[in-house]
């Protein structure tokens, strides 16, 4: 089950797919999530052998969690679901690599993740965003590629759809399963995760993630992180960052001079850490200089904004409640499916 915006990752990531050893899939889902009515379509994409097998259903373009449930809905009577992203390769035998860790799942397995590979330069180190992707190869139960049993997401209900990026909604389910009685574990398949172009201000983009953390935090209470095994970030620090940069305008306007100097040497000071954290690590390149010492003094600020629009947009989400078992009604129209011929 692939969701998909059309990207032209999606080809390598079927190809790949096609071509792996062992058994193939039983049906393939792609769930067009893409906001244009006028889009081609995705025929092109899909290789000559999975064809027959391929529906294409549209999402509505309401982000990958929806897309996933409108996705392992409408993949039929079937005991496991694989989803894979657009942005992925499978290795090679990864049929014959996903049919034993199958084979080797306990009843109340719900999901088996596959092992995330990220290629890095080897001529130099990485980039900011290099490395930020690099991340997924350590994540846990990322759904980059994941197995999941259909009877596990029928009793959690699925994704919840008010994750609409590609961030936080794997972690949710996980939590999910967890609460609900069923385990998670790793396999032995290995999925390439490659490093997609990038512009300039990703860094700064990404920092809409922290209203995801706000809804977890509403969800899972304060220590999710540590039954994540995610990363908490540095939001503390953009918050005081931010507070001082504000708090030096304020001053400033209101003619106070001194206390202005003290909260805009307070932001610079926090400003420089956190471009100096980035720079360091990375190839220390003109053009990785300049984009890190811009990005760093936007994206404390990027950060509070997306936090407190968190707080305002889940102010009324309810803390999950665990071993909630009711699979939820279907959207009210019922998913148009495509089915390609070769």
């Amino acid at each position: 089950m692939v969701p998909t915006l059309g990207r032209p990752s999606l080809r390598a990531c079927l190809h790949a797919l096609a071509e792996a050893a062992g058994p193939g899939p039983v049906r393939v889902v792609l769930v067009d999530d893409r906001p244009d009515p006028g889009r081609p379509p995705l025929t092109a994409d899909v290789p000559p052998s999975l064809r027959s097998r391929t529906i294409v259903v549209p999402g509505g373009a309401r982000g990958p969690a929806a897309a996933r449930n409108l996705g392992w809905r409408a993949a039929g009577d079937v005991q496991w679901i694989v989803f894979l992203d657009d942005d992925v390769v499978p290795g090679p035998t990864w049929g014959d690599d996903l049919t034993l860790d199958l084979a080797a799942a306990a009843d109340r397995t719900a999901g088996i993740a596959a092992r995330i590979e990220v290629p890095l330069p080897a001529d130099r180190r990485p980039t900011d965003w290099e490395r930020n992707t690099a991340g997924l190869a350590t994540a846990r139960w990322i759904t980059a590629d994941m197995a999941c049993r259909r009877a596990a997401l029928a009793a959690v209900g699925g994704f919840d759809e008010r994750f609409r990026r590609a961030f936080r909604e794997d972690a949710d389910l996980a939590l999910r399963m967890i609460d609900a009685g069923w385990t998670l574990t790793e396999g032995r398949r290995t999925t390439t995760h490659p490093v997609r172009p990038a512009g300039r201000w990703i860094s700064v983009r990404l920092q809409a993630g922290n209203a995801d953390d706000v809804l977890m935090t509403r969800l899972h209470g304060r220590h999710w992180w540590r039954r994540a095994g995610a990363p908490r970030g540095r939001l503390p620090a953009h918050l005081a960052v931010t507070g001082a940069g504000v708090t030096a305008l304020g001053c400033a306007l209101l003619g106070r001079h001194r206390p202005a100097w003290a909260c805009a040497t307070a932001w610079l000071a926090g400003t420089a850490e956190l471009a100096l954290a980035r720079i360091l690590p990375g190839p220390r390149t003109r053009d990785e200089v300049l984009t890190m010492a811009l990005t760093s003094a936007f994206v404390p600020p990027a950060a509070t904004w997306h936090w407190l629009r968190g707080r305002l947009a889940h102010r009324t989400a309810r803390p999950h409640a665990p071993f909630a078992t009711a699979e939820p009604a279907p959207p009210p129209r019922p998913a148009v499916r495509e089915r390609l011929r070769s």
